[in-house]
């Protein structure tokens, strides 16, 4: 399958890694749009076209989620069990994307849904080969179902 612009949604609530990923996926000069998000909160009011996010068109919603599991207000943990409970949103595919190396992280965010996790690398180049190996497996490799985003 081939698209225009890849609609990814980051939820991360700390703007030097929103900026860093921006900069990787621009890095990796493939076509997307990136939409950011601070919490759980705001990421779920976005998802559901619900506050700010009411008027948004069919095109908004992404083709996947990078989801930071530490966030205020509602954490990654909490947004990830809604996300994967509601039937409109749980095909999206959801990768974590988080500073934590914790065990009980990782099996409880598989166990609520999450696709893949991936601790945050410490360096750039690394993130830019990071989403590059995202693009492949997931816009080049998987075959999701039509129109189920």
């Amino acid at each position: 399958m081939k698209f225009d612009r890849l609609n990814i949604l980051l939820a991360d609530d700390d703007p030097d890694d929103r900026m860093l990923v921006q900069d990787a996926l621009q890095e990796s000069q493939f076509p997307h749009r990136l939409s950011c998000v601070e919490d759980g909160e705001e990421l779920l009011e976005y998802l559901r076209r619900q506050g700010a996010y009411s008027s948004a068109d069919e095109e908004s919603r992404p083709y996947l989620i990078l989801l930071d599991l530490n966030m205020p207000r509602k954490d990654g943990r909490e947004a990830l069990r809604e996300i994967k409970a509601d039937p409109q949103l749980r095909r999206i595919p959801v990768i974590v994307l988080t500073t934590s190396q914790s065990e009980d992280d990782i099996h409880h965010t598989y166990d609520l849904g999450a696709s893949s996790f991936i601790v945050k690398p410490h360096d750039f180049a690394t993130l830019v080969r990071l989403v590059q190996e995202i693009y492949r497996y997931w816009i080049e490799t998987v075959r999701l179902p039509l129109g189920g985003n």
